[in-house]
């Protein structure tokens, strides 16, 4: 049997090593000499030759011969062994002494600032490690790395626990290396302690308390690895990235994103509104409550009317803890000390505060977006980088690497195909001919969604004339259905229009639709707004008429659910089965992305809009989209086929959360102010309902602490001087703008320095050599040891 080569690498001493200066004493010094080192020694290689010689089995250890190639072909090159004995393989005993050494003086400083005395008191300074007697041999000398180690164990047990156990978990070496140390660097009291038995009480406490914390720290972790799998988007996400490519990816994320905020608005509510009025209920009203049916669920109306689901469930008084003592008749008299609770000002406050903590969290994760998606930089090389630098190599599960590589091989796709995209180009006649159909086709679909509005106006105005009487309340699903209808057959029309529009890119195909759609939901909403607090709230005088637009928005948002069930069972199965079965072209459809996302910003607005009428409609709206994702995911893996052409989805989460937050969001803060400000509320429910406006609330409360004496005067004057004055609203908004402005511009610096910095390593790379055409030449290390300095930016003006 063949016996293994020893390889050694033989470097010559050189009297440069007489007289060198011993270790030193912080980090940044043995940073510098590692660096020395390291350069000598290659001069001395590239200088002197280094070769690789084979230890024969029986000759001593300072006989070697020299290994010659196979078939007596020439050994590599100086420059070439140089880069070989550089390899991680060949330095790791060379590494190790490093870190030994690094952190010996590290402990020094540490033992120096906690003024303790000195090892230099005891060892010599001749003593020390010093790095300067490192060669580049493979085999290091364990003669002094183990003198290094002991040295090192002596400063640590000099050091406290606390600063041994953190030192040592910071050490980049082997968890063996670091029990090895540990144990010698435990003085012989702490290893009595340590042993059972002759702890007594203290040590038996102490092993108490590391278990609990031991079983603290488990039960958290379980806890958190159970949340994580209770996600349905686990490993979804990736799946669907890797077969459908980032544009179809976008849509589930947006989907992710619209649960948080939901959820974002939904906590404040149950904390100071639901959960509060649950906990004091108000006096039920005369008369039977009515049952429940199930119809309940669609209308939203019946047994749900008197619930906390509503507006008009909350009471207008003043709360407090429960009862003490009851007086005579067994009235209810409030137990002393208890704090009174103000629900009209806690209901305004309340949507107020959550409505402006979702203003906030919205701005910053759409700034997040285009920071993240319009990064600075440019995307030269990425094709590189995509193929040899997006691999994970801790990934070690078959099922995790294979989405992995899916994940590689679609953005590759995707970049080559956003890479021919720009090298395409269009005639004149071809550009004049794509306007011409583009303004047509725009003048269709503006055409569309006037009537659309004029429709749902007229069907509106139609349900105002005939009210619905009581026990009727499935009559009330017309209006909704009319709408639901409207909103899936328009975008069908829409495809069937853009079908005559000759794109060149899918990502404009796409934003288009997106625009349409969102002119066609936007004009549907804004008529339903006025219908709701303009006509609505003159013919609902003396019933709640909150209550009716709370429900009203409730069977908007379930309807729009079931519409979305059913239009991916026949808009995407049936017609999968169908050309399956029929045509047999295997011909799948393609997801819809615009449609889709449009739903998304739809639903989430109809929630914006009803929150102030119904406090639990995000509650409804977090379970459509966890149940709207789980459908949407089933059928897109198992109906659907990838986009047959491929495209880079970079701005699309960018422009999702931009549409969302201006179009969507803005308006239903506009409905709310106009809601809040200018309509009167009912007098027969609600918090509001013995105030002008439902903004009383908080006037009246300005008053309350005027009255109630000097400390709390300053109340009042914030209220007045910074929530009532326009010219600070308007002072916010400027300083808005001028922080996006100064952002704007220092993306632009950044850009332009980025731009000069590239010209002038294209300067500089065009006056150097190719590296490759050097590695064989020794004398190239010459080159690669001391290159050129760079010629000055001058671009940037120096």
């Amino acid at each position: 049997m063949a016996q293994p080569l020893a390889f050694v690498l033989d470097v010559p001493e050189t009297p440069g090593d007489q007289g060198q200066e011993p270790s030193p004493y912080d980090e940044s010094e043995v940073h510098d000499s590692f660096h020395q080192l390291i350069q000598e020694q290659s001069r001395w290689v590239a200088e002197e030759g280094l070769e690789l010689q084979q230890r024969e089995p029986g000759a001593p250890g300072s006989g070697h011969e020299t290994l010659l190639g196979p078939e007596g072909a020439p050994v590599h090159s100086t420059a070439t062994l140089r880069i070989l004995a550089s390899m991680p393989s060949r330095t790791i005993g060379r590494s190790r002494g490093a870190i030994i050494s690094q952190y010996y003086n590290r402990t020094v400083r540490l033992r120096r600032r906690s003024s303790r005395p000195l090892l230099g008191d005891v060892v010599t300074r001749s003593a020390r490690p010093s790095i300067r007697l490192y060669d580049l041999e493979l085999d290091p000398a364990a003669q002094e790395v183990e003198e290094k180690r002991n040295l090192l164990v002596r400063e640590l047990q000099g050091l406290s626990p606390a600063q041994r156990d953190h030192m040592l978990r910071g050490m980049p070496l082997s968890l063996a290396e670091k029990r090895g140390l540990r144990e010698k660097s435990q003085t012989p009291r702490g290893r009595r302690r340590g042993q059972p038995g002759r702890g007594g009480l203290f040590s038996c406490c102490s092993r108490l308390r590391y278990a609990c914390v031991l079983a603290l720290h488990r039960l958290g972790l379980a806890l958190l690895s159970g949340l994580h799998a209770l996600t349905p988007w686990r490993y979804a996400l990736k799946r669907i990235g890797g077969q459908f490519g980032s544009s179809v990816l976008s849509y589930f994320l947006f989907l992710k994103t619209l649960v948080a905020f939901n959820a974002l608005l939904l906590l404040p509510l149950l904390a100071f509104v639901v959960g509060v009025q649950a906990a004091f209920p108000p006096d039920p009203g005369p008369g039977p409550r009515p049952a429940c049916t199930g119809l309940e669920l669609l209308t939203g109306a019946g047994c749900f009317t008197h619930t906390v689901m509503y507006y008009g469930y909350y009471s207008n008084a003043t709360l407090n803890q429960p009862c003490g003592h009851p007086l005579e008749g067994g009235q209810c008299r409030p137990r002393a000390g208890g704090l009174p609770y103000n629900m009209p000002l806690a209901y305004l406050f309340t949507v107020g505060v959550a409505f402006f903590i979702t203003c906030i969290t919205l701005v910053y994760s759409m700034a997040h977006a285009f920071g993240e998606s319009y990064r600075v930089g440019s995307t030269s090389g990425v094709h590189a980088i995509t193929v040899f630098c997006s691999w994970d190599y801790k990934v070690t599960q078959r099922r995790a690497s294979r989405l992995q590589h899916d994940n590689i091989r679609t953005r590759l796709k995707e970049l080559l195909a956003e890479w021919q995209l720009r090298q395409s180009t269009r005639s004149v006649f071809g550009r004049l001919q794509q306007v011409a159909v583009l303004g047509l086709v725009w003048l269709l679909c503006l055409g569309t969604v006037l009537g659309c509005a004029a429709a749902v106006h007229a069907f509106s105005e139609l349900m105002l004339q005939d009210p619905v009487a009581a026990g009727q309340e499935v009559a009330l699903l017309a209006l909704p259905l009319v709408v639901c209808l409207l909103n899936l057959g328009v975008p069908y029309l829409y495809r069937c229009l853009a079908a005559l529009e000759p794109h060149d890119s899918p990502v404009l195909e796409v934003y288009v639709a997106v625009c349409r759609n969102l002119v066609l939901k936007m004009v549907t909403l804004g008529v339903l707004c006025y219908h709701w607090l303009g006509r609505r709230v003159g013919a609902l005088q003396d019933q709640c008429w909150e209550d009716f637009v709370g429900q009203e928005l409730y069977r908007f948002v379930v309807l729009d659910f079931l519409f979305m069930l059913l239009d991916t069972l026949f808009g995407e199965l049936v017609w999968r089965v169908i050309s399956e079965k029929k045509t047999k072209t295997r011909r799948k459809p393609e997801f819809d992305i615009a449609r889709n996302v449009l739903e998304l910003i739809y639903g989430q607005t109809l929630t914006w809009l009803g929150v102030l009428f119904s406090p639990l409609l995000p509650a409804v709206q977090i379970v459509k989209l966890l149940l709207l994702f789980q459908v949407k995911k089933t059928s897109l893996l198992a109906n659907c086929q990838a986009p047959r052409r491929p495209w880079l989805a970079s701005h699309m989460s960018t422009v999702f959360l931009s549409l969302l937050c201006f179009p969507s969001f803005l308006g239903a803060a506009v409905f709310l102010c106009c809601a809040v400000w200018q309509v009167k509320p009912s007098s027969m429910c609600g918090p509001f309902r013995s105030l002008d406006t439902m903004y009383g609330a908080g006037t009246a409360w300005v008053h309350h602490l005027e009255a109630a004496g000097p400390r709390l005067s300053w109340l009042p004057w914030v209220h007045r001087h910074l929530v009532e004055n326009t010219f600070f609203i308007f002072l916010l908004s400027a300083l808005l703008l001028a922080v996006i402005y100064f952002n704007i511009q220092v993306v632009r610096g950044q850009r332009k320095v980025i731009c000069l910095l590239k010209e002038q390593i294209s300067h500089v790379s065009a006056h150097l050599p190719p590296l490759g055409t050097h590695l064989g030449d020794s004398s190239s290390a010459h080159l690669l040891a001391r290159p050129q300095p760079p010629p000055p930016l001058c671009g940037l003006g120096c």
